[in-house]
């Protein structure tokens, strides 16, 4: 069956014919999700999210971009948002430590930065979100791409153009954002002049 088919019977709701639009693509979508979860189970549980997405919402793909693109992007956003979700659930190990009067006690490391670091580390972030922010859309868009760790042939196929393209913006952009943080280090001082040296 042709893609087409498989589409109009996965919105008639089959799901063998989902399945068969789903399989080609599904070892790629497992490394771009691993790229940004950094963690296989992660990406497997994003990926399956994923799957279950854009099969209840494949009414709403129109069909303006390949479906394998719009999987992709649903998959990207799966495996953010599961990023997400695991950093605001942070474990935090408790071991055995200093003991108090009766012998018993619990060492709990503190899981927070520096202060002092993090504030830096907010005033970088910050200033580079600005710099973005004034790119060009287009190359603003390639830059966050890459930012995502995705491929250059994912980036390519998520903004429309061709591998040389998306080179291309990306190149612009980041020697956009050389200029504009250099700027930034004469108004901001040493913490945009760290940054710069970083970038």
């Amino acid at each position: 069956m042709c893609e087409q088919a498989l589409l109009a019977a996965a919105r008639r709701g089959q799901a063998e014919a989902f399945g068969a639009l789903c399989q080609p693509l599904a070892r790629k979508l497992i490394q771009s999700a691993q790229r940004i979860t950094k963690n296989r189970e992660d990406a497997e549980d994003a990926l399956q999210n994923a799957f279950l997405s854009a099969f209840i919402h494949l009414k709403n793909f129109d069909g303006r971009s390949s479906f394998s693109t719009w999987l992709t992007r649903i998959a990207i956003n799966s495996a953010l948002m599961t990023l997400r979700k695991r950093r605001s659930s942070r474990e935090i190990p408790i071991g055995f430590g200093e003991s108090d009067a009766n012998g018993v006690g619990w060492d709990v490391p503190d899981p927070s930065a520096n202060p002092e670091n993090l504030c830096a580390q907010r005033e970088k972030e910050r200033i580079l979100r600005e710099a973005i922010r004034e790119l060009r859309p287009s190359i603003r868009q390639a830059v966050e791409f890459q930012l995502r760790e995705l491929s250059m042939e994912e980036t390519a196929g998520m903004t429309g153009v061709s591998v040389t393209a998306a080179k291309g913006r990306l190149f612009h952009g980041r020697r956009a954002l050389r200029k504009a943080l250099s700027l930034r280090t004469n108004r901001h001082g040493g913490q945009a002049a760290i940054f710069v040296e970083q970038a």
